[in-house]
C-alpha cells in the first residue's frame, strides 16, 4: 500500500513538474497575461468607425487598433461612445485609449499621449446638393453645423468671425449632416474623407472648396499610460511594413475613387431603402435596442420606487432631521438635467473615487436618483392627500405611529399614487434616450447607428417614434385599466 501511494506521488509530481515549467516558460506566461485595453471610439465616422448591417463595429480605425493589438500582443475592448463621450472618459480614465478619427493638435498632447500620425486629412466644408453657398463668403448671416469637439468645429470657430456666421453643435455627424440636408443649418465642416465617403454613398451633400488646416489622425492614451502607446506605434509601423496598413485603407476607401468606394462599402449598404425594406433589415438591431432600453427601465424603475418608497416616507415623519434629507433629496436630483446627472456620474465621479464605473450603471445609478426623486415626491404628496384626521383617529384608538401609518394612511394613500407609479414607469421608459450620450446601446443610440450606416434619418427615427409609441400606448392603456380598477 505504502508502495502504491509512492508510485501515485511520483506519478503526480511527473504530471505537475512539466505544467510548473510550462507556465514558466516566456511564450506561455506572455500569452496568458495578455492586458486587454477599454477603447472608447465615435459611432457615426464612417468609414473610421460605424456599424454594419450585422451591428458590428467596423472600419479603418477598428481594423486598424485590432490588427496593432494582434501583432502587439495585447486585447481590445470596443466602447462605441461617441467622440465628446470618449474623450471625457478617457479624461475621467473610465476608458484606456480613443481612437475615432482624432486629430493630433497641441491641446490635445498636452491633455493625452498621441501616437505617431496614422491617416493625414484635413477640413472641408460641405453645403446641401441643391443649395446656393459657393464660397465661405456666402455663409454671412448664416447658421452653419458642427461637431463637438473635433478639429473641424475648431476651425470653423476660429473663422466665423471673419466671415460672419454662427455656429450650432451637435454630438454626432449624421444629425450634423441631416441639419445641413434640411435646410436648418447652410453648411458643415467635416474631415476629407468622412464628407468624401459620406457622398459617394448618397448623402445629399457637396463639398465647397478644398481641405483646409490639413493634419493627421492620432490615437490617444493617458498620460500614465505611456506602455499603450508604444505599443500602437509599434504595431502600426509593422502594419506599414509588410502592407497590412494599405490592405485596410483600402478596404474601406478603394482607390479614392467615388466608384471603388462604393464596392467597398457594399456591405454596409442595405439594397432595398424603402420603408419596409429599412425596417426588415433593420428589425433584430433594433429589437436589441429595444431590449436593452426594457432593461434599463425596469431596472431602473425597481430601485427608483425603493429610495422614492423610502425617501417620501422620510418626508412625512414627524422628525425635522428626516424632512430635510427627503426635500434636499427631492430638490437636488429633481431639479438635475438628466444629461448633467449621467455624465456626471460616468466622468465625474470616477474622477473622485479613482475607480471605473461601467456605463450601465452609472445610468441605472442616473435614472434611479433622478427618477427616485420624482417617485418622492409623489409618495410624500400620497400619503399627505390623506385625510389629517385618519392619522389623528389611529392615534386616538391607541396606535402607535408606524402602525397607524401602514394599516391605515398608506392603503389610502396607494390607491392615490398606483397612476403615478404607472406614469413614472412611462416616463423613465423614455428618459432612457438621454443615456444614449454615455455610449449605451438603446433605443436611439441604435437609431443613430443605423442612419450612420444607411444615411436614411427621416425613415430610421419614424421607426424609433414607432416603437415608443406602441410601448407608451400599451402602458398607458395599463394605467387606465389600473386606475379603473382602484376606482371600483
Amino acid at each position: 500500500m505504502v508502495l502504491g501511494l509512492k508510485r501515485k506521488w511520483l506519478l503526480g509530481l511527473l504530471i505537475a513538474l512539466p505544467l510548473m515549467l510550462g507556465a514558466l516558460l516566456p511564450g506561455k506566461s506572455v500569452a496568458a497575461a495578455q492586458k486587454t485595453y477599454t477603447i472608447g471610439t465615435d459611432v457615426t465616422f464612417a468609414p473610421f468607425e460605424f456599424a454594419n448591417q450585422d451591428n458590428k463595429y467596423v472600419g479603418i480605425d477598428l481594423d486598424l487598433i485590432k490588427a496593432i493589438a494582434k501583432t502587439e500582443g495585447f486585447k481590445v475592448e470596443i466602447k462605441p461612445l461617441g467622440f465628446n463621450a470618449a474623450v471625457q472618459a478617457l479624461e475621467a480614465k473610465q476608458i484606456d485609449g480613443v481612437i475615432a478619427g482624432m486629430s493630433i493638435t497641441p491641446e490635445r498632447q498636452q491633455k493625452f499621449l498621441m501616437s505617431d500620425p496614422y491617416y493625414k486629412s484635413g477640413v472641408v466644408m460641405a453645403v446641401a446638393k441643391k443649395g446656393t453657398i459657393k464660397s465661405l463668403k456666402d455663409l454671412r448671416g448664416k447658421r452653419v453645423a458642427v461637431k463637438t469637439g473635433t478639429d473641424s468645429a475648431d476651425y470653423a470657430n476660429s473663422i466665423k468671425d471673419k466671415y460672419g456666421f454662427s455656429t450650432v453643435t451637435f454630438d454626432d455627424s449624421n444629425n450634423m449632416y441631416q441639419d445641413v440636408i434640411t435646410g436648418n443649418s447652410a453648411a458643415c465642416f467635416e474631415d476629407q474623407p468622412v464628407m468624401q465617403y459620406g457622398i459617394n454613398n448618397g448623402m445629399a451633400l457637396k463639398i465647397i472648396g478644398k481641405p483646409a488646416r490639413e493634419g493627421s489622425y492620432g490615437f490617444a492614451a493617458s498620460k500614465n499610460n505611456r506602455a499603450l502607446i508604444t505599443k500602437f506605434n509599434a504595431g502600426l509601423k509593422k502594419l506599414r511594413a509588410n502592407g497590412q496598413y494599405d490592405k485596410i485603407i483600402e478596404r474601406y476607401l478603394g482607390n479614392g475613387s467615388a466608384k471603388s468606394q462604393k464596392t467597398a462599402a457594399g456591405n454596409a449598404q442595405t439594397t432595398d431603402r424603402s420603408f419596409f425594406g429599412l425596417l426588415k433589415a433593420n428589425w433584430g438591431t433594433l429589437m436589441s435596442g429595444l431590449e436593452e432600453t426594457m432593461v434599463l427601465t425596469v431596472v431602473a424603475i425597481f430601485f427608483a420606487t425603493l429610495v422614492g418608497i423610502l425617501v417620501g416616507l422620510l418626508g412625512v415623519l414627524p422628525n425635522k432631521f428626516a424632512q430635510g434629507v427627503a426635500t434636499t433629496f427631492i430638490y437636488i436630483f429633481r431639479g438635475l438635467p438628466l444629461m448633467v446627472l449621467a455624465l456626471f456620474i460616468y466622468t465625474g465621479v470616477p474622477s473622485l473615487i479613482g475607480s471605473k464605473v461601467p456605463a450601465f450603471i452609472a445610468g441605472i445609478v442616473t435614472l434611479t436618483l433622478n427618477e427616485g426623486a420624482y417617485t418622492a415626491a409623489f409618495v410624500k404628496g400620497g400619503i399627505q392627500a390623506v385625510d389629517p384626521g385618519q392619522m389623528e383617529a389611529a392615534r386616538s384608538l391607541g396606535l402607535p405611529f408606524g402602525k397607524a401609518m401602514r394599516k391605515v394612511i398608506l392603503p389610502q394613500g396607494i390607491k392615490i399614487m398606483i397612476p403615478s407609479f404607472i406614469n413614472q414607469f412611462i416616463i423613465t421608459l423614455k428618459d432612457t434616450s438621454i443615456l444614449s450620450i454615455i455610449g449605451l446601446l438603446e433605443l436611439t443610440q441604435t437609431g443613430k447607428i443605423i442612419i450612420a450606416r444607411n444615411m436614411e434619418g427621416f425613415k430610421i427615427w419614424t421607426m424609433v417614434a414607432l416603437i415608443y409609441l406602441i410601448i407608451i400606448t400599451l402602458l398607458t392603456w395599463l394605467s387606465n385599466w389600473v386606475q379603473k380598477k382602484v376606482k371600483a
